[in-house]
């Protein structure tokens, strides 16, 4: 298991992680989405080890980071975003290469590269140059090198930036099969990636993470959307004293009209309704909508920044 605990790191003024807190259990394939700047690589890093919080803590297994870097850094396989591939050594040079550093042991050194060549669809570059393969195959070389030591725990930092269609459909299915034996941890900015891949999602803004929770559940909530004739300041307390109604986010305001969203089941309509029009506004529309991964990360990067949900 990993756990993250009021984790926070600055450089300077600068605050590129700010409190954030999480649990990821055995088998987990989790998504950190957000856009570029949200923190998502200086998690990455420091859950492998390279680099240091400046305040919180990291366990992976009971074991800390910082007094039992080393041991965790065993157990798990690490992209980063730009792999340090060497352009000029053959793949199988240098898998052989990376294998020491992982200190595989010698005698199993060349079943580790077999397996994880295999594994990456890589047989037919193994003898190529690095430097001759297309960005989807260095990506996967990237992957082997990850995985040599059969790590429990997979950390792949913008595993499909700069892929083509086709590459990223091979990523994906690569992704799928190394989540049958170890905790998957992606980072991401990419919607699509999160909802062919993973099971839980962490949306992060501004270094806080603002949402934990598993995406079929997550998709799963419905909303109400009315627009009415009143800004947030007078419509606020009349919408969020309806039974029922457990939030709401100011969507857009134009022409004096004022479209919000409602966290409430499709059944709290009638009393939305009816709440509007005992204030004395004008009801210009009220629907149900379905949550979408887009809709939920659009509303993450306009709404006010709080935390709106952890998973169970």
């Amino acid at each position: 298991m990993i756990k993250l605990t009021h984790l926070s790191r600055r450089y300077g003024d600068l605050v590129a992680v700010d409190d954030v807190s999480f649990t990821i259990k055995r088998g987990e394939v989790v998504g950190l989405l957000g856009h570029n700047g949200a923190g998502k690589t200086t998690i990455m890093k420091m859950l492998t080890g390279f680099l240091e919080p400046t305040a919180g803590s990291i366990e992976v297994d009971d074991l800390a980071i910082g007094r039992n870097t080393a041991a965790i850094q065993r157990r798990i396989g690490y992209l980063p975003e730009n792999c340090p591939v060497w352009p000029e050594m053959a793949v199988s040079e240098f898998l052989e290469y990376q294998a020491a550093l992982h200190d595989v042991p010698a005698a199993r050194r060349g079943q580790a590269i077999a397996e994880a060549i295999r594994r990456t669809d890589l047989k037919d570059k193994a003898t190529q140059s690095i430097q001759t393969l297309s960005r989807g195959y260095r990506q996967r070389v990237g992957v082997a090198q990850a995985i040599l030591h059969r790590p429990d725990i997979v950390i792949l930092d913008e595993p499909t930036n700069g892929l083509d269609p086709t590459q990223i459909l091979h990523m994906r299915a690569l992704i799928v099969e190394l989540a049958k034996t170890a905790t998957v941890i992606i980072s991401t900015h990419i919607l699509q990636e999160v909802q062919a891949i993973c099971e839980r999602v962490l949306i992060l803004r501004g270094g806080r993470k603002i949402i934990d929770a598993r995406l079929d559940e997550l998709q799963r909530d419905a909303r109400l959307l009315v627009t009415i004739d009143r800004a947030e300041e007078a419509a606020r307390p009349v919408l969020a004293a309806v039974e029922g109604v457990r939030g709401l986010t100011c969507l857009d305001s134009a022409d004096g009209r004022h479209r919000y969203a409602l966290a409430a089941d499709a059944d709290r309509a009638p009393a939305v309704a009816a709440a509007v029009l005992a204030a004395g506004f004008a009801l210009h529309e009220l629907v149900r909508q379905q949550r979408t991964l887009e809709a939920v990360f659009a509303e993450v990067n306009t709404a006010p920044q709080t935390e709106v949900r952890d998973a169970a």
